[in-house]
């Protein structure tokens, strides 16, 4: 049997020979309609005539004779006849399933051939498996109205040619030819497939490519790319040898085939067409034998190939002419090329040792570039390609796109963008940098580009093996890659972790993937200095001094990194950002910076910078002073040239020390509050007169502004984090001869026992703190005992309850009957999201005689204690609190007096539903799995209306920004919302957990039974108010076992980890402001996880968004499928989530109950996934005590127990 390795020793001595045209041979047969035909085609409804391939199977000794005819001439190598033997192909003659069988059968019959004519001749030959364009193209346009438009998609070609390959492979092949490759994405579907093959059949063999060019004078393949573009589109297939076939003959191909001679490192070949077309010749070319092989001899003997042979209208005649020709020739050397990095789109761009720095345009990119951004979402495609044109024409030679915006379907919008591009020659001519933080976008981005583009980034956040498979595939598509500076700790910021992740980072890339350190580019880490906080000071400098020796150790690989990220804390002010960046850039290129994103079209000229402005940000890029960012700070708007706006915002410096604290405090400006505190304690000498004195006259200026409307919450939350820092001062120096200051009242605050949520408790307790209470904060989970000990402790003048979920309501209860059995005479307020008026005036008043008062948020705190603290306001408020209970207790009983269906007539109103194979989708697997979900990935589908409703701020988001009232608190609270988002996302000091599974189950009667190994039951209640024409249960969305269908449901838990700990953090530095940014953060990013994963399981479920879904859409829940939480309106008992979480098994990936079901980490949502098209949401608010009865048997749970778990909703008084 013949060997490679004899193919690769033959190839040192001679020339090699591979066949002639298989077509022009077969018409020679002059075959008929039948001779295409056998038994299982007899009556095929498509005329057969002209497929050649299918002779493969209806005529194998002719194409055996064919290939014997070859041999004879002198062929080292016989192509199968198998050109267009793909599924895409066939599909003109309507016999895409007999694609492979094709592949495979002309494969066994070259073989035979080879085995044959070695058995008469004794000598060896071999068998390339040909595999012909196809007859659609990914680069063109299908549509002239639409250039996104394409005839086939990537993976209907991929998945063409792996099926190709699998059957040539099968059949015996000892080569794959990629042939006549006109359109070069083509070839690379082609090269992944064989790849692909490769991997799934154990087998490595040869790979030879050939290109085609139809112009002589030109030097570009059809669709534009010149033969050096090619050569490094191509090469990471590491062929036995590239060339170029077809098209036209010799001599037109000779100057494109000097070019690739000298910049490819394997061998070389041509197997022309006999000339050019001559309708007047028996071949219907007008070269004879000898004519071709003159010209072919002419260009092995300067030196150019390896491989020579014939194409179309060339027969065996000319393959032995050829053959006799380049007798005696000596075959080209392959040359050793010096690898210099090199991307191409229709040309390349090649970074030598001395060239500039590259610039990668940013601007396509709806991360960075709010224009472009408002384009796409607007699918004002041509306009954004303009975006694209007018970045090169500013001097970028890479553009970056990126489509990371959760109002677009990212996977496709990046599909449609490139593909547009791709159509323009003057864009597509530059290589593009495909960025996103999705796997999937990068991907769907890597199947649309001709030419060389560049995957940024991945990193080993997740691990090695999701790196080296992520860097595998990315290296099939033959990209290059930017590593970020992220392992398994997090980001790198440190120059030794830099170094680190990077040294490793390429090993496994080399070692492991075979990558050439040429395609590697390493980004450090571009971060955000500036930012006020110390430990961010070096962040410029490090990342200099860190690509200095990674260039010294891998001086092949780049370092690039995203230039604009440096001065993220002067968005807005465009000279101070470009001077940062131009002197960043400065000093980063003379370190080894190779390339840069940035937009060319905003770089400064670094000589052309203001000398102090120079040193200014210089001081901050190398850190040269401990208060370079205040200097350039307080100096920025100045070099923005509103130096007048400036020195006018700055003029409260200039007051006395007293007007100062007070301006400090009203505007929350912690900047110089330690300064004024102390100025003002050198000319007392009494840390108590300044407390009472000026500290206390500013906080008392924000509780009137605060009362009248004027300042709102989050302003007044910021107001307390400065009079923190200035008593913390202060508090050292008390001296033992001060009296202690006395507060106005002690307050215990509690979330109460089972209860994980706090954010509301704790911004009641930061207005009472400004307000000069003194409150005692117990926390979360607090169990009643720990509760009256505290308020007995402290001779609490009140108590505050806190609770989120429905038995928080019981607990609430159970305290006020212990502040009742205990004699207590204190206001009891109560608070929460479950909780109402009516409920606290129905169920928890009547528990205790004292004042229970329903505190609805922050705002009205003060104003109630103001009375209830008052010996005389406290009567009246009484009365009035007593009127108002009164009337919430009628109406309670009217409403409950209004009669419910009994659950018998309630289910007799379920609706009928139809379940079939398009209703009850199969899943895409069964069980548990991981996401692997990042903050950036769900950052798009936070909603923020309940942002500024955690705040206290009523208003509908984005309108609220542009109140005329509330409008600049809400400004300013969503850009301090954004500053610590962007902040956690950056320093990843919050993570996600989300888990989500798919299981069999039906529906049995009210119940909804999951098939896992051990079968979960879920008692759901119905809807017993009759008001409308169904009463609907969650288990009507699932088939019955009765149905003939096998339905399935889904289940996911989502959780941010992290919180507690940074929230601690900010506590510790008496920054409750941002202690309760980071919960709000951390709860939009939970809604905002669960959003995402959602939309993710309808994709995967196979009832995808509408490519028009919007983000408003998204928040209406307009799409298929719900996901209802427990302890929500259909499903509002809470300790379903223990069997929730055990088939979840979410233990073991850190979600955790408390005895009242909350869950921990308090930012968590969890769920079913109903998929029914008829699947909706809806609320049950009261349930009767016979629908209690029947769920207490259905669950066997004590009645008490179902009361006490549902105590919100049942119509009667459990007691």
């Amino acid at each position: 049997m013949p060997s490679i390795d004899d193919l690769e020793k033959l190839c040192q001595e001679r020339i090699l020979i591979i066949d002639g045209a298989m077509g022009t041979m077969i018409q020679r047969y002059k075959l008929d309609e039948c001779d295409f035909r056998n038994a299982s085609l007899k009556e095929h409804p498509i005329d057969l005539k002209g497929n050649n391939e299918m002779l493969n199977i209806t005529q194998p000794q002719i194409i055996e004779e064919i290939h014997t005819q070859y041999l004879n001439a002198g062929a080292d190598i016989i192509e199968t006849n198998t050109f267009g033997a793909t599924s895409i192909a066939q599909s003109e003659y309507g016999l895409s399933d007999r694609a492979f069988e094709m592949n495979l059968q002309a494969a066994r019959i070259a073989k035979e051939a080879v085995y044959k004519h070695h058995q008469a001749t004794g000598r060896t030959g071999w068998v390339a498996g040909a595999i012909g364009p196809t007859n659609v193209t990914l680069s063109a346009s299908s549509d002239v109205e639409d250039s996104a438009s394409r005839a086939a998609t990537w993976d209907e070609v991929y998945d063409a040619y792996l099926e190709q390959i699998l059957g040539l492979i099968e059949g015996g092949c000892d080569i794959i030819l990629i042939e006549t490759i006109f359109d070069v994405l083509n070839a690379k579907a082609a090269i992944k497939a064989t790849l692909d093959a490769f991997d799934i059949k154990k087998v490595e063999l040869p790979i030879i490519i050939s290109v085609t060019f139809i112009q002589e004078e030109g030097d570009r393949t059809v669709f534009g790319q010149s033969v050096e573009a090619f050569w490094t589109t191509v090469k990471h297939a590491k062929p036995f040898c590239i060339g170029i076939n077809c098209g036209l003959g010799a001599t037109g191909l000779r100057s494109k085939l000097s070019t690739l001679a000298q910049i490819c490192d394997t061998r070389t070949h041509i197997y022309p067409n006999a000339g050019l077309p001559n309708p007047l010749s028996p071949s219907g070319f007008d070269e004879t034998p000898p004519i071709t092989a003159a010209h072919i001899a002419s260009l092995v003997k300067e030196g150019l190939l390896n491989l020579v042979g014939g194409c179309c209208g060339t027969t065996p005649d000319h393959i032995k002419a050829i053959h006799d020709s380049v007798q005696g020739l000596k075959p080209r050397k392959p040359g050793e090329v010096i690898e210099i990095p090199t991307y191409a789109g229709l040309d390349t761009c090649t970074i030598f040792p001395d060239s500039n720095l590259i610039m990668v345009g940013e601007r396509t990119n709806v991360t960075g570039s709010a224009q472009f951004r408002r384009l796409i979402t607007s699918q004002d495609f041509e306009n954004a390609v303009e975006v694209a044109r007018e970045q090169i024409q500013n001097g970028a030679n890479i553009i970056d796109v990126n489509m990371d915006e959760g109002l677009i379907e990212s996977e496709a919008v990046m599909t449609r963008f490139l593909n547009m591009l791709a159509t323009e020659p003057d864009i597509a001519s530059v290589p593009v940098m495909i960025d996103s933080s999705k796997w999937s976008v990068l991907e769907a981005g890597l199947k649309c580009v001709q030419g060389k583009p560049i995957v940024n980034s991945i990193s080993l956040k997740e691990g090695e093996a999701v790196f080296l498979e992520q860097a595998k595939i990315i290296h099939r598509y033959g990209a290059a890659v930017v590593v970020m500076g992220f392992d398994e700790k997090g980001q790198a910021e440190s120059i030794e972790r830099k170094v680190e992740i990077a040294t490793r980072a390429q090993n496994l890339l080399v070692d492991k993937i075979g990558f050439n350190p040429s395609d590697i580019i390493h980004d450090p880490n571009v971060l955000a200095v500036a930012t006020g906080m110390a430990e961010h000071d070096n962040f410029a400098k490090n990342y200099i001094d860190a690509t200095k020796l990674i260039r010294e150790k891998f001086p092949q690989s780049m370092v690039s990194g995203g230039i604009s990220n440096l001065s993220f804390s002067f968005r807005g002010n465009d000279t101070v950002r470009q001077a940062m960046h131009a002197a960043f850039l400065h000093h980063a290129i003379n370190a080894g910076l190779t390339m840069g994103i940035v937009n060319p079209a905003h770089l400064t000229i670094y000589q052309d910078i203001e000398e102090s402005l120079l040193m200014m940000v210089e001081d901050i890029v190398l850190n040269r002073r401990a208060d370079a960012t205040e200097r350039l700070v307080s100096m920025a708007d100045a070099f923005s040239k509103q130096k007048i706006i400036a020195e006018n915002a700055q003029e409260w410096r200039e007051q006395d020390v007293k007007k100062r604290l007070a301006h400090a405090l009203v505007h929350g400006i912690t900047e110089f509050i330690e300064n004024d505190v102390s100025e003002a304690y050198e000319e007392v000498r009494n840390a108590l007169q300044i407390i009472e004195g000026p500290l206390m006259d500013g906080m008392n200026i924000v509780g009137e502004l605060f009362g009248s409307g004027k300042m709102f919450l989050p302003q007044v939350v910021k107001s307390a984090r400065v009079m923190k820092k200035a008593v913390a001062w202060l508090e050292p120096r008390m001296h033992g001869g001060e009296a202690e200051h006395k507060k106005r009242a002690e307050v215990v605050l509690a979330t109460v026992k089972g209860d994980v949520h706090d954010i509301g408790k704790n911004i009641v307790g930061i207005v009472l703190q400004c307000n000069d209470y003194n409150v005692h904060d117990l926390g979360v989970m607090v169990p009643l005992s720990t509760i009256m000990d505290k308020v007995e402790e402290v001779q609490a003048d009140v108590l505050g309850l806190s609770g989120l979920i429905t038995p928080s309501l019981d607990e609430m209860i159970k305290v006020a009957k212990e502040m009742q059995t205990r004699g207590m005479n204190i206001p009891l307020l109560i608070g929460g999201a479950t909780t109402s008026r009516q409920h606290t005036a129905v169920r928890i008043n009547p528990a205790y005689d004292q004042e229970v008062v329903h505190v609805k948020d922050a705002s009205l705190i003060s104003g109630v204690l103001n009375q209830l603290l008052d010996s005389e306001k406290r009567i009246t408020f009484r009365k009035t609190l007593e009127s108002e209970n009164e009337r919430l207790t009628a109406l309670y009983e009217r409403r409950i007096n209004q009669p419910l269906l009994t659950l018998e007539k309630a289910r007799a109103k379920k609706p009928i539903l139809t379940f079939n194979e398009q209703t009850s989708l199969i899943p895409p697997f069964i069980g548990v799995r991981e996401f692997a979900l990042t903050l950036e990935d769900v950052k798009p589908y936070i909603d923020w209306n309940f942002f500024f409703t955690a705040w206290d701020m009523k208003g509908k988001y984005p309108e609220i920004l542009s109140h005329p009232q509330k409008g600049g608190a809400a400004r300013d609270l969503f850009d301090n919302g954004q500053k610590i988002l962007t902040e956690v996302i950056q320093n990843q000091t919050l993570n996600i957990k989300a888990i989500a599974g798919f299981w069999p189950a039906y529906s049995e009667g009210d119940d909804l039974i999951i098939q896992d190994e051990n079968e979960k039951r879920f008692c759901f209640i119905r809807q017993q108010r009759d008001a409308g024409k169904h009463n609907y249960c969650l288990a009507d969305f699932v088939a019955s076992q009765g149905e003939e269908i096998q339905d399935h449901v889904g289940a996911f838990a989502v959780a941010i980890h992290g919180t507690e700990t940074l929230a601690q953090q900010y506590e510790d530095e008496n920054d409750d402001y941002n202690s309760i940014m980071v919960k709000a953060i951390s709860d939009r990013f939970a809604e905002a996880t669960a959003e995402k994963l959602h939309q993710m399981i309808r994709e995967m479920w196979g009832f995808p968004d509408d490519e028009d879904m919007s983000h408003k859409r998204l928040m209406k829940a307009d799409y298929r499928s719900i996901r209802p939480a427990f302890g929500y309106p259909a499903c509002p008992d809470h300790s379903d989530k223990r069997s929730l979480f055990a088939l979840l098994n979410a233990k073991s990936h850190g979600f955790h109950l408390t005895e009242s079901c909350a869950t921990h980490p308090a930012s968590s949502v969890s769920g079913l996934y109903f998929g029914h098209p008829d699947a909706k949401y809806f609320g049950i608010n009261r349930i009767d005590e016979g629908q209690v009865m029947d769920l207490a048997q259905r669950k066997r749970m004590p009645r008490r127990e179902v009361e006490y778990w549902l105590a919100s909703i049942i119509d009667y008084d459990p007691n």
